[in-house]
């Protein structure tokens, strides 16, 4: 850029040459992005352009669901090691004691909170918890007798 229209610039005496130092800078910006794209393809990939394609090694492989069904409150520990590997847990408490049970039910909805998880109720005395990488939708709805129970119970 010469003095004189590094003045005109300055004083935007001259809009027309800075709309084409900014065409100038976007095209040599875009030149660069494409540069880098191609270099980071893939050999493999050969002369497809298509920018739309995903490397199948940033796709998560699969998603678990452990079921569990703890006997003493020990066990939850090992429901909480599985959330906090972020697998989804379905714990059936419908074995062990109501004081126990309500014990683990503490201990899980402390451990969801802590990983941004959630607790839901599923059926009698069956919870899901996940973290927060699984989202659940829907609702189940239980009969009249066990609401009645459920609400005896928890």
């Amino acid at each position: 850029m010469s003095f004189v229209s590094k003045f005109k610039s300055y004083f935007a005496l001259d809009d027309e040459y800075e709309y084409k130092d900014e065409v100038m800078e976007e095209e040599e910006a875009e030149r660069k992005v494409v540069k880098s794209a191609k270099q980071q393809q893939p050999a493999s990939a050969g002369n497809n352009t298509n920018q739309n394609i995903v490397s199948l090694q940033s796709v998560q492989k699969s998603s678990k669901v452990v079921l569990l069904e703890p006997r003493a409150y020990a066990e939850a520990q090992e429901v909480a090691d599985h959330l906090k590997n972020r697998r989804a847990v379905v714990v059936n408490l419908q074995r062990i004691q109501h004081d126990q049970g309500k014990r683990i039910i503490d201990f899980l909805s402390g451990t969801v909170y802590a990983i941004s998880g959630d607790i839901q109720k599923i059926g009698t005395d069956i919870f899901l918890c996940t973290p927060d990488n699984v989202d659940v939708s829907g609702n189940i709805t239980g009969f009249a007798a066990e609401e009645e129970y459920e609400e005896a119970r928890w």
